[in-house]
């Protein structure tokens, strides 16, 4: 029986993306087409055989929730076109936030978001940075899930920052930061902040000693910029050298640029899990491609993938 063949195919939202993983895997992106109808509706389809194929669907699903359903349609096709495995790659798992009910009456959408991926045929899901390990548990299926420290890690080190600091822009953060600093040798601070509402930071204090130190903030997701830009001017304040801003996945909504560009971050680094809708001075981006190319390998050759949890939240 002949080896089954990998076929990487990318949603219109990942498309930048999954260009970039297909080169590294050294292979060519597969070729789908896009239906658009007069009331909206939309029909994705493979343009190639993959009868019996390992096929590798590439697609972050930040908003609008188009993308979400594109994948789950790409998905079903595959499973009807007879694909002998469906690897949704997934770089921003969108709904993340919502792991849990934290008022009454309200939905618990990442729940609902990995049903909906097992019952349009996913078998595997490959990520990086969930908000919340534990939405891992939300699967029936297996994930990898795999951490943006490997390439921060070595871009912080490239810095050569003398008296380094890490630090989290909230309590929920602190094991993401502790680990960066475990790893680094240093030590680390924490924000500690109360919100007014959503999106909106009421008041913030620094737990921890940043006098002289030059302070690495990090974080999973940079979405207004609301709380890391105070959180930066906080740590300005009580007389850090420098700030900068280490975040996974750019959603960038509302003001976030202008607000990081009058911040007085030097720079602020993120991945390329969700393109940019615009540049920005401070912004810098290093691309995961290689990193997911690396975990399609070896889970197509049946490899360990642990040696790249070296960075892990843990």
């Amino acid at each position: 029986m002949p080896e089954p063949i990998v076929s990487i195919f990318a949603g219109r939202a990942t498309e930048y993306l999954a260009e970039k993983i297909a080169a590294d895997y050294g292979s060519p992106l597969g070729k789908t087409v896009v239906v658009n109808f007069s009331d909206g509706e939309f029909q994705p389809s493979f343009e190639e055989n993959i009868r019996g194929r390992d096929v590798f669907l590439v697609q972050s699903t930040f908003a609008p929730t188009e993308n979400l359903f594109e994948l789950l349609l790409l998905a079903d096709a595959a499973r009807r076109a007879s694909a002998r495995k469906i690897i949704a790659v997934i770089p921003y798992f969108g709904f993340a936030r919502q792991d849990r009910k934290d008022k009454p009456r309200v939905t618990i959408a990442a729940k609902l978001v990995a049903n909906l991926l097992i019952t349009a045929g996913i078998q595997r899901i490959i990520t990086i940075d969930l908000h919340a390990d534990q939405i891992q548990g939300f699967f029936d299926v297996p994930v990898d899930h795999i951490y943006a420290s490997n390439i921060f890690l070595p871009y912080i080190k490239s810095l050569n920052l003398p008296n380094l600091t890490m630090a989290s822009p909230d309590t929920g953060g602190t094991r993401r930061a502790a680990s960066y600093a475990k790893m680094l040798e240093t030590g680390f601070v924490i924000c500690y902040k109360q919100r007014a509402k959503p999106n909106v930071v009421g008041s913030m204090e620094l737990i921890g000693d940043v006098e002289g130190k030059n302070v690495i903030l990090i974080d999973d997701i940079i979405d207004t910029g609301g709380s890391i830009t105070k959180a930066a001017e906080l740590i300005m304040e009580k007389g850090a050298s420098s700030v900068r801003a280490f975040c996974t996945h750019p959603v960038l909504s509302d003001a976030a640029y202008e607000r990081l560009e009058n911040s007085p971050f030097a720079e602020v680094v993120v991945t390329d899990t969700i393109p940019l809708r615009k540049e920005g001075k401070k912004i810098r981006v290093l691309s995961t491609a290689g990193l997911f190319a690396e975990v399609i390998r070896r889970v197509e050759n049946y490899e360990s993938i642990s040696s790249l949890f070296k960075f892990s939240n843990k």
